[in-house]
C-alpha cells in the first residue's frame, strides 16, 4: 500500500510534535521488514555448512529483554488469530559509539516509536508511528535500580523508555492501545549507521534540498546513495524540512524504511558469504529484541514468516494527535480516532481511513520530500 497522507495540522501543532498477542506463523524461507531482521535470518543458513561456529559466535552477540517476566500478568489478553503485534523503538542515547550524536546525560529516550501490525496470512502490515512529544498515561514502572516509578496521568510518550527501559515502554503502549505485544525490537544511533555502511547504503530520491547543521546533513533535489551518517541524519532531521515538527520527521522516517525494504529485497546477500558476516555481526550487536526473538532460530522464524511482505504491502500512519492545552510545545492523541486504529488492530482489519485524516498529524510539509 502507499503511503497515506493526512488533514492538515493546526498551528502549533505542527511547529513541535517534536488486544492482543498473536501467533507466530512457521517459518518459510527469505525476505524482512529490516535490515537486521534480514541479515539475522540469513545468517542461519551458515549453520547447516560447516560453520557452526560463526553461528554460535553471533548468536553470543545478541541482547534481549524478557519482557513477560518483567511485566507479568497485568497485560491485555493474549488472543491467538494469526496476526502479530511488534513495538519497534529507535535509541537515541549517547552513550558509548553514540556519544558523537550529542552529550551522555545518562538516560536515553525512544527517538522513534512505531507500532508494527501483521495481519494474519503475512501478507500486509500496518505501521503507526507513535510522536516522540506525545502526552499520555504512563503506568508504573520499575526502575532499573529496582524502584517503583509510580504511575503518572501526563507523560511525555519517549520518557517510558528513559523511567523502565523496554518493560517500561512496551507498558505504556499495552496501556494505550490495549493491544499485546508479541515482540519487542530497539536498534540504537551507532548501530543503525553501521549496518546501513554494510548494506552499502540506500538509495532515495529527495525532491526537495534538505539542509540540517543538526543532523549533519546536506542533499540536494535528486537521487542519492545514502551511506549510514547520511541515512541518520534523515530519519533524525527535524529542521531540515517543512516546519521542524517531530511530524514531519515520522514522514521521513516513514518513507526512508520503504527505501530501506525495496534495498534488502535487491541485495544478494546469500551469494556472498563474507557481505552475509559482516552485516549479521553488526546486526546482531546492534539490536536488543525480548527474549522470545532472543536466538538466531527465533529471528530466522521471524523473519520467514514475513516474506510476503514488500514496501506496497507496508501501510504507514501517523497516530491522530492535536495540541495539548496544557503544553502547547506537547500533542496529545485524538481520542475517538486512536480508539478507531486500535480497534482495527485488535480485530486484525484496516485502519479507518477516518482514522487516517484525523488529527494534527495528517499532512505535513515533509510529505512526498523523500521517495
Amino acid at each position: 500500500m502507499a503511503d497515506d497522507s493526512m488533514s492538515t495540522p493546526t498551528g502549533s501543532a505542527r511547529r513541535r510534535a517534536g488486544g492482543r498477542g498473536r501467533r507466530r506463523k512457521p517459518p518459510v524461507r527469505r525476505k524482512g521488514w529490516r535490515i537486521a531482521i534480514w541479515s539475522l535470518a540469513a545468517l542461519v543458513v551458515l549453520g547447516g555448512t560447516g560453520l557452526g561456529f560463526l553461528y554460535f559466535k553471533l548468536n553470543g552477540n545478541l541482547n534481549s529483554v524478557d519482557i513477560n517476566a518483567a511485566l507479568g500478568k497485568d497485560r491485555p489478553v493474549n488472543v491467538d488469530n494469526g496476526s502479530q503485534d511488534i513495538l519497534v523503538l529507535g535509541s537515541d542515547s549517547r552513550a558509548g559509539a553514540n556519544g558523537k550524536y550529542g552529550r551522555d546525560e545518562g538516560s536515553s529516550r525512544s527517538d522513534t516509536a512505531m507500532i508494527v501490525h501483521i495481519y494474519a496470512g503475512h501478507k500486509q502490515a500496518s505501521v503507526v508511528s507513535i510522536p516522540r512529544d506525545t502526552i499520555v498515561p504512563r503506568p508504573s514502572c520499575t526502575t532499573p535500580e529496582g524502584k517503583t516509578s509510580p504511575a503518572v496521568k501526563h507523560a511525555q510518550f519517549n520518557e517510558a523508555f528513559t523511567v523502565g527501559g523496554a518493560a517500561c515502554a512496551v507498558k505504556t503502549v499495552e496501556a494505550m492501545t490495549a493491544i499485546r505485544m508479541d515482540h519487542y525490537l530497539e536498534v540504537d544511533f551507532a548501530g543503525f549507521q553501521k549496518l546501513i555502511d554494510k548494506l552499502g547504503g540506500v538509495e532515495v530520491t529527495t525532491t526537495k534540498p534538505i539542509h540540517d547543521k543538526w543532523s549533519h546533513l546536506d542533499l540536494s533535489a535528486g537521487t542519492h546513495t545514502l551511506d549510514g551518517e547520511q541515512s541518520l541524519g534523515l530519519v533524525r532531521t527535524r529542521h531540515g524540512v517543512g516546519d521542524g515538527s517531530d511530524l514531519g520527521r515520522i514522514k521521513l522516517q516513514q518513507a526512508f524504511i520503504k527505501a530501506l525494504m525495496n534495498q534488502v529485497k535487491s541485495v544478494g546477500m546469500f551469494s556472498s558469504p563474507t557481505k552475509l558476516y559482516g552485516l549479521a555481526d553488526t546486526a546482531t550487536k546492534a539490536v536488543t529484541t525480548d527474549r522470545e526473538l532472543g536466538s538466531l532460530e527465533k529471528l530466522y522464524s521471524f523473519a520467514s514468516g514475513l516474506k510476503g511482505i514488500g514496501s506496497s504491502d507496508m501501510h504507514m500512519v501517523t497516530l491522530p494527535v492535536g495540541d495539548d492545552p496544557v503544553d502547547h510545545n506537547r500533542v496529545i492523541p485524538v481520542p475517538e480516532a486512536s480508539a478507531l486504529i486500535w480497534k482495527a488492530l485488535r480485530a486484525d482489519q484496516p485502519i479507518p481511513e477516518s482514522a487516517v485524516k484525523a488529527g494534527a498529524g495528517a499532512t505535513t510539509d515533509a510529505d512526498g520530500v523523500v521517495k
